[in-house]
């Protein structure tokens, strides 16, 4: 499937969301997430698709909110929905039980930004800029700001939302916005390297691992053990669990079921 305003991709388990708006920077107008929104909810129905990447046409990854369009509305019910529909996106790439990495070239800023630091994964070109600038405008990036006290320290998060300075590609991934910087000729082939180690993997198993992760995570420290005991009692009861550990002391490569 693919849209004017979203390309789709697949091969060998792995799916290419491609932001197509490269005149505007790629900013997430209402339209864009939704067809993103509507791709995501398809491939959580899509048993084909282990892992995601979401990467942008054009000259940026994304700039965030579409400027033109939020100044073209009713102030109001028309802003909270947007913002709304924002937030459900955001969601949407936490709850899928597939991971999704941020393929990041150009700027990701404001709601691009916020983007980058929801996603699993992030790989980054060395050219690549982050920024939180809604300050710059008169507004503030609150909504991003979700995503980002979560990726990296609350320091470091509240200087770039005060400030809306750029941070550099080596800076992100210094504060833990992205997990890796390569050149940026280098970097389609890098995500599809690390998208394909992590599609080698049993789907199953991901699944519970990636929602088990940001539950806990949410969680006091002794509620996050009782809880992610009970989930890998779940796990050892999963035929991938039994295949993986039988081809481990057997010495010979795992063939899953994804269940």
């Amino acid at each position: 499937m693919s849209s004017d305003l979203l390309l789709r991709h697949d091969a060998a388990g792995v799916t290419t969301l491609r932001l197509n708006r490269p005149a505007a920077r790629n900013a997430l107008s209402l339209a864009l997430m939704a067809a993103l929104e509507a791709e995501l909810n398809a491939i959580e129905a899509d048993t084909t698709t282990r892992i995601v990447i979401i990467a942008g046409a054009g000259p940026a990854f994304c700039a965030g909110h579409d400027l033109r369009e939020l100044r073209g509305m009713e102030p109001g019910a028309a802003h909270q929905a947007l913002f709304a529909a924002c937030s459900r996106l955001m969601l949407r790439i936490t709850t899928l039980r597939c991971p999704v990495i941020a393929q990041v070239h150009g700027i990701a800023t404001a709601a691009g930004c916020q983007l980058v630091a929801t996603c699993d994964l992030a790989i980054a070109a060395d050219t690549a800029r982050f920024a939180t600038p809604g300050v710059n405008i008169g507004l503030f990036c609150s909504t991003p700001m979700v995503a980002l006290t979560r990726a990296i320290g609350r320091k470091a998060a509240m200087e770039m939302l005060l400030t809306g300075e750029m941070a550099s590609a080596a800076e992100a991934q210094r504060l833990g916005l992205v997990n890796r910087v390569v050149p940026e000729p280098e970097l389609a082939t890098a995500t599809a390297a690390l998208a394909a180690t992590i599609a080698a993997k049993s789907r199953f198993t991901i699944a519970i691992g990636k929602q088990a992760f940001y539950r806990q995570a949410e969680m006091p420290l002794d509620d996050a053990y009782d809880y992610t005991a009970e989930v890998m009692t779940r796990n050892m009861r999963a035929a991938d669990a039994a295949e993986g550990i039988d081809a481990f002391l057997q010495k010979r490569a795992p063939v899953w079921s994804d269940a």
